[in-house]
């Protein structure tokens, strides 16, 4: 897996990632002290807003971003977005009202969901080879795990030193770093489309290919399901650990790593389990490792509260089965689009996938906050559940590599058709199939 950092436009890229991840983990903890300093105990409705306003800014700003960075260097974008974001993060400490608050958050995560799909769009241009791209999925995931665990620790450590108004400015310090590597990067440029599209049709390009895809289709009802485990863990560890068991702060901050380690062990696993089982099985296979997690906790909360390594062993299971669903997911966007469509579609992902967020945390709240923990769980489990038996109906399970179809409506000279053979209903032929201009909609059996 790190034989990948021998491409040195990979190595800066990753580099980036991770530094930003840091830098954005320190200004999570630094926003939590601003809005107890600025709220006090209603710090947690603060919070929620905020949360619920970055989930918005991701559904709505990615497809828009989207349709204009195709016309921009890819580079040059990408910088932009990371210098936007510091300055947003340096104008953080000087808040002194919460509207102000929630109105930074907004333009700070719209940066995000502009630089965030358009970033990930360019790690297939990178690595061409699939084999080499599964390893980076897995490497992306890792950093995002490492995150979890490394910044809430290098926080609490700079907090012994300093004010928490200055997380802020490692924040800033994290996203100019990631703007300098990508600048040192040799970023492969964006594919031009064949044809000229309006603003609007890039808009919803990348949701229009991503729904006509059926395996597409069903990445977003395995979404759900992803977004249904984690969004109990996100918003319910706290509470279940501290009300429920009576446990203190730093067996909170374990629980959170128990769903961290295991999430690292699954990206471990993965590029070799790949090679020889499809993204379909594996991914099913982590969807239902977290409903079984899901009913496990559910069950052992019914009579009194599980033992605190049960729990630990819940959490890591749990895990598991949130990073072996997700981490896939780039793969299959990579083989469902063109290069010039890869952008879009990446978009369309960081989109929907979040859109799937908007609806599970609010629901994780309210469960957590006016139902019993235990049916609070098995509610959760039962989303997690609908979604993957969705994602079985939706996405076939043999899919073959060439699709045969046929072409109603493309002229007799069509480059396209060079290799069809003339029909009475049309022009037949079986190729990979990906959803594009030629092909608008996908081909049923028979």
């Amino acid at each position: 897996m790190f034989t990948l950092f021998a491409n040195p436009t990979y190595r800066h890229l990753f580099s980036a990632q991770v530094i930003a991840l840091l830098g954005t983990g320190l200004a999570t903890v630094a926003l939590g002290l601003v809005a107890y300093d600025l709220a006090g105990e209603r710090a947690g409705i603060v919070l929620g807003t905020a949360l619920a306003i970055k989930m918005i800014a991701y559904v709505g700003i990615a497809p828009i971003a989207s349709a204009f960075a195709d016309r921009l260097p890819r580079r040059a974008f990408l910088v932009a977005m990371d210098v936007i974001r510091a300055f947003i993060a340096l104008s953080l400490p000087f808040v002194d009202q919460i509207w102000q608050v929630y109105l930074l958050i907004f333009l700070l995560q719209s940066a995000s969901a502009a630089f965030t799909p358009a970033f990930q769009a360019t790690i297939p241009d990178v690595l061409p080879d699939e084999a080499e791209y599964t390893k980076a999925l897995s490497l992306s995931r890792l950093a995002y795990d490492l995150e979890s665990l490394i910044s809430p620790m290098l926080a609490a450590a700079l907090l012994t030193m300093i004010s928490f108004h200055w997380l802020f400015a490692g924040t800033a310090i994290g996203f100019s770093l990631s703007a300098l590597l990508v600048v040192s990067a040799t970023v492969p440029p964006v594919v031009p489309a064949e044809h000229k599209r309006g603003i609007y049709e890039r808009m919803v390009r990348g949701v229009r290919i991503y729904l006509a895809t059926p395996r597409l289709r069903g990445l977003l009802a395995l979404n759900l399901a992803a977004a249904a485990g984690g969004s109990m863990v996100i918003v319910n560890t706290v509470v279940y650990v501290k009300s429920g068991l009576g446990r203190g702060d730093t067996d909170v901050a374990l629980a959170l790593a128990a769903f961290g380690c295991g999430s690292m062990i699954a990206a471990l696993a993965l590029p070799r389990l790949l090679e020889t089982r499809s993204d379909r099985t594996v991914m099913q296979m982590g969807a239902l490792g977290m409903i079984a997690a899901l009913i496990a906790i559910a069950v052992a909360s019914r009579n009194g509260q599980p033992a605190w390594s049960a729990l630990l062993a819940i959490w890591l299971m749990l895990g598991v089965g949130y990073s072996v669903v997700l981490t896939p997911s780039g793969r299959l966007l990579r083989r469902s689009s063109r290069q010039a469509d890869r952008p879009a579609l990446f978009a369309a992902q960081f989109a929907l996938s979040h859109a799937c967020w908007l609806i599970t945390y609010p629901l994780a709240g309210w469960l957590g906050a006016e139902a019993p923990m235990a049916w609070a769980f098995g509610a959760m489990g039962a989303v997690a559940a609908i979604g993957t038996a969705a994602a079985l109906i939706l996405w076939p399970a043999n899919e073959p590599e060439a699709l045969p179809h046929v072409h109603h409506d493309l002229p007799d000279d069509h480059p396209h058709l060079r290799d069809a053979v003339p029909g009475p209903d049309g022009y037949h032929h079986a190729h990979t199939f990906v959803i594009d201009d030629e092909h608008l909609s996908w081909p049923t059996a028979g």
